[in-house]
């Protein structure tokens, strides 16, 4: 395993201060304002709060996890900080003083999502030892996951598991996934496609995809399969 400095803990958490602030900003401000806004326009309120869900996986986990290989020489930092936003938002539902723009009562998915998100870099990027395979699990229930929920959403108008939001997942999933990982990278995106559609309260479709991506991905690695 590849050792690390206290210097270069220090320096990426000095880098990790803006994206924090990022993070901040757009849960807290940003999606609040387009909640208003669609609210404003006539959007239903759990529409629009669906929206908002989409629009943080993909403007935070997407976005970050796009950034994290050429910024960050370590893998601990960005796990560190998914641990403290997951933990933040699991207070604000255990406060009963939740973000009501994008955070639900019947569950705490976008917690799950925190916690998955840190936990397939940390694990993958130790074990693969390579920061940009590591990023496809969580640009899967980043990017993935969030186009699914926009294409359903658009077409239902509401919270629902339908082959068309799956089939606009692996369409946007599988370029990315050969780019970053090769051909393992188009296995996963497709069977983290296809298992998206099912969840197991509390087990939802954020640590399905994960767990379905990570499993292929370790396997090549494990077997020496070209990855």
């Amino acid at each position: 395993m590849e050792t690390y400095s206290i210097d270069v803990f220090i320096r990426d958490l000095a880098v990790a201060i803006p994206l924090a602030i990022y993070v901040f900003l757009l849960i807290c401000y940003v999606t609040r304002k387009t909640y208003d806004a669609m609210i404003r326009r006539g959007v239903k309120e759990r529409k629009a709060v669906y929206y908002n869900r989409k629009i943080i996986h993909i403007f935070v986990g997407g976005v970050v996890s796009a950034f994290i290989p050429f910024i960050f020489k370590e893998p601990f930092t960005p796990f560190l900080f998914a641990v403290l936003l997951g933990s933040f938002l699991l207070y604000k539902h255990k406060s009963r003083k939740k973000y009501y723009w994008f955070q639900v009562d019947e569950n705490k998915y976008e917690v799950n999502f925190a916690f998955a998100w840190g936990f397939s870099i940390l694990i993958l990027w130790l074990y693969l030892g390579n920061p940009f395979v590591a990023m496809l699990p969580p640009m899967l229930i980043s990017f993935g996951d969030g186009i699914t929920g926009i294409v359903r959403n658009l077409l239902f108008g509401k919270r629902t598991k339908h082959w068309a939001g799956n089939l606009a997942m692996a369409a946007l999933m599988i370029p990315i996934g050969y780019i970053y990982t090769g051909y393992w990278g188009v296995i996963a995106s497709v069977v983290a496609s296809f298992v998206e559609r099912y969840e197991y309260n509390p087990l939802d479709d954020n640590i399905l995809i994960v767990l379905s991506s990570s499993i292929i991905l370790i396997i090549a690695k494990f077997f020496s399969f070209g990855l």
